[in-house]
């Protein structure tokens, strides 16, 4: 990045928005989408033969880390993974009698919660579940779990191979001792190390970090330390997150002092070294908080403006149908989005009756429909090019939002962005402000500005 940066002229850029994991964003989903318009959907998509993206939420951990933002449940109970284990045999069941499940599976991800909280034995009866009713899989299919590297054996390293999981992501945060401490994570390097080498040893050629920056104690010292280490380990991708303190929403975030937090300019100032350092170390960016080595197949589809968004994260291949399973997860199709419960017990209560356990959702409006293909071209690809919604909707896009044009006008003087007749196309500054520049084609943004339902854009 050779732009020079004054970190605190951009603070006043810090404000409430969506990640834009969805859109329209969770906010919009409502109860009136029950389980009969999820069913509805779920059958109206079999029409459409899209192949399926299966995501199992497993949402149990033994501790809490205070940043963490997921829904979670704090147990060291094996009965309630067993329990668990046999209702979302149940939601399987029904979601076999249901839809094609016979339609070919191209993503299937385990995520948490930890999944690896689940010992060897019972991460074996859940895949079983899924791939006795999901049973054709592509042979290109991404499987992929997230792993607590402290709760990480070689028995199940060994389950997961056996069953064709080839993507492992690796929790990590921070390696700084006293950043750690204040989080409620402790894990030296050493334990980090031990578990990428047993996911080398098994086979696994695609490895990612997660990474939080904006953390308590965090400096640009200590974060460029932690930097230098992961590189060290040679990770395939990475996924570095702005830390979101949301501690009216999240009781263990109140354990986190506001005071030791770094400051908005603080934080830009992390992040265009991050961009910087990786990029000097064989890392290229590829889209918000995400980098991949630059012979990674999502570099090279970030060089052709191909990549794609879901809920698993960053993928190459084409828009898929995704089918969540468990407490809390969220299903995407063409035109909805589908929500679990959260709640164990309603969770339960719905599959005892014979019913998908659908809390709330969102049917997308043909508007909804092309505002989600600008706002996650942007997201996916820090650009988006014109001419591919223009044919797609038929319309001319300068005319179409030539108000949320107008908005960018700030973002251009500053040559943040850069608009012409072919699209818009981000600097490496402006990539940093993505959230904010997306936001500005979000219909419902003006209307949700409540502060206490977004994480801050630095």
């Amino acid at each position: 990045m050779s732009e020079k940066i004054d970190f605190n002229a951009f603070v006043k850029y810090s404000k409430s928005a969506p990640r834009y994991t969805s859109y329209p964003t969770a906010v919009e989903f409502k109860p009136t989408w029950d389980s009969n318009a999820y069913t509805q959907a779920l059958k109206r998509a079999d029409n459409s033969l899209l192949p399926l993206s299966l995501y199992v939420h497993l949402p149990f951990c033994r501790s809490a880390c205070y940043f963490c933002g997921c829904n979670v449940i704090y147990t060291s109970r094996e009965e309630k993974k067993q329990r668990y284990i046999s209702y979302l045999q149940k939601e399987l069941s029904i979601l076999k009698d249901t839809m094609n499940t016979q339609r070919e599976v191209v993503q299937f991800h385990f995520g948490g919660g930890t999944p690896t909280f689940f010992n060897a034995e019972e991460l074996y009866a859940v895949i079983s579940l899924v791939r006795e009713t999901f049973c054709h899989f592509a042979p290109h299919a991404e499987v992929s779990c997230e792993i607590d590297p402290r709760f990480f054996t070689r028995e199940q390293m060994q389950v997961l191979k056996d069953n064709g999981f080839n993507r492992l992501s690796f929790g990590v945060q921070d390696f700084d001792s006293k950043v750690q401490e204040a989080i409620h994570r402790k894990q030296d390097i050493q334990i980090v190390q031990n578990a990428i080498s047993l996911a080398r040893e098994f086979g696994i050629n695609s490895v990612n970090f997660d990474l939080i920056y904006g953390l308590p104690f965090q400096s640009l010292q200590s974060f460029s330390q932690t930097l230098q280490q992961v590189v060290d380990l040679s990770p395939d991708r990475l996924a570095i997150f702005n830390y979101a303190h949301l501690p009216w929403m999240k009781k263990t975030m109140r354990k986190i002092d506001e005071t030791t937090l770094p400051t908005p300019a603080q934080k830009l100032e992390i992040l265009e070294h991050t961009i910087t350092f990786l990029h000097n170390h064989g890392y290229g960016m590829i889209g918000m908080d995400h980098f991949a080595k630059k012979s990674d197949e999502l570099y090279i589809a970030k060089q052709n403006n191909q990549l794609r968004r879901n809920f698993q994260g960053y993928t190459t291949r084409g828009f898929s149908q995704t089918i969540g399973i468990g407490l809390t997860s969220i299903s995407e199709g063409l035109d909805y989005y589908s929500q679990n419960y959260k709640d164990m017990q309603a969770y339960e209560n719905a599959l005892d009756s014979g019913k998908l356990p659908v809390e709330r959702g969102v049917m997308l409006s043909e508007e909804d429909i092309l505002r989600k293909e600008v706002i996650m071209g942007l997201m996916n690809n820090l650009c988006l090019d014109f001419a591919p919604i223009e044919q797609r909707f038929h319309i001319d896009f300068k005319t179409y939002f030539a108000k949320e044009l107008a908005s960018l006008r700030e973002f251009r003087e500053l040559g943040l962005i850069e608009i012409n007749k072919e699209g818009i196309y981000t600097s490496p500054t402006g990539g940093m402000l993505i959230r904010n520049i997306a936001m500005v084609f979000d219909e419902y943004s003006f209307v949700q500005q409540d502060t206490k339902r977004f994480s801050k854009t630095i």
